[in-house]
């Protein structure tokens, strides 16, 4: 985990120099807004592509996902060509550190790059994302419940544990007490997390997945690398209080 032992201090002058926000939005009714793995692929797509301050079409670069379940390589979105055709650099609304896809809802923690940069790019994200939906499941009307949540980070424990409550979200669907009780076979439940691509967790463990999606440096400095991210995970595991995330977990 990120070294508790690090003095409070320096703690609160990173939380108060660099802006951190807990990001939510789930389905309306709590109705499931992935329904099948091209749906995962397309809002982290749309991560990627809207995270711009220009305008941009997101069915102009049509990058192709290719599924590992039929034996092909799976493909990094935010490649810098689309066969010949150059794309131009983003210039970032916000810096995505992490994200998490549950079928019902999904997670995110962002810093603001530019003024009103959050609330333009969740914008474009949730718009975007509802638009493309509503079009391929012949239906109308509003997909998620209303604006999306914000907590802004604050407190130190929120800040050493913000990271590993969004990558462990996944857990509830193979151990849904998780999060009220310790979870007793770790070893399983970090297979069953390096199994799950629909976060940035596999990024910070060094495994290619979404890499152009999430800004990782800041927190793999304060991790201490790939490998102490991971050496880490299974003693997060036994010591996260979800009673320390209240008021930020946004559940």
């Amino acid at each position: 985990m990120l070294d508790i032992r690090c003095p409070t201090y320096i703690i609160l002058f990173i939380i108060m120099h660099n802006e951190f926000f807990h990001l939510l939005n789930r389905g309306v009714d709590k109705r499931n807004i992935f329904l099948d793995e091209r749906d995962y692929f397309r809002f982290i797509h749309n991560l990627f592509e809207f995270n711009d301050i220009n305008n941009v079409n997101p069915n102009s670069s049509n990058r192709v996902f290719k599924s590992k379940s039929h034996n092909s390589q799976w493909l990094d979105i935010g490649c810098p060509t689309i066969g010949k055709t150059e794309r131009r650099p983003r210039k970032l609304l916000v810096n995505i550190h992490f994200f998490c896809l549950m079928p019902n809802h999904y997670h995110l923690l962002v810093s603001p790059l530019v003024e009103n940069g959050i609330s333009y790019f969740m914008k474009k994200l949730n718009m975007g994302y509802s638009k493309y939906f509503n079009e391929k499941y012949d239906r109308s009307g509003a997909l998620f419940q209303g604006k999306y949540k914000s907590v802004h980070i604050e407190r130190d424990a929120h800040f050493l544990w913000i990271p590993y409550y969004i990558h462990f979200n996944p857990l509830e669907l193979k151990f849904p007490s998780w999060k009220h009780e310790k979870v007793s076979d770790y070893k399983q439940a970090m297979k069953y997390l390096e199994s799950y691509r629909w976060s940035s967790h596999l990024d910070y463990l060094g495994k290619k997945n979404f890499p152009s999606v999430t800004q990782r440096d800041f927190f793999l400095e304060s991790f201490g690398g790939e490998k102490k991210y991971q050496n880490s995970v299974s003693e997060s595991l036994s010591e996260i209080n979800i009673s320390d995330m209240e008021n930020i977990t946004l559940e």
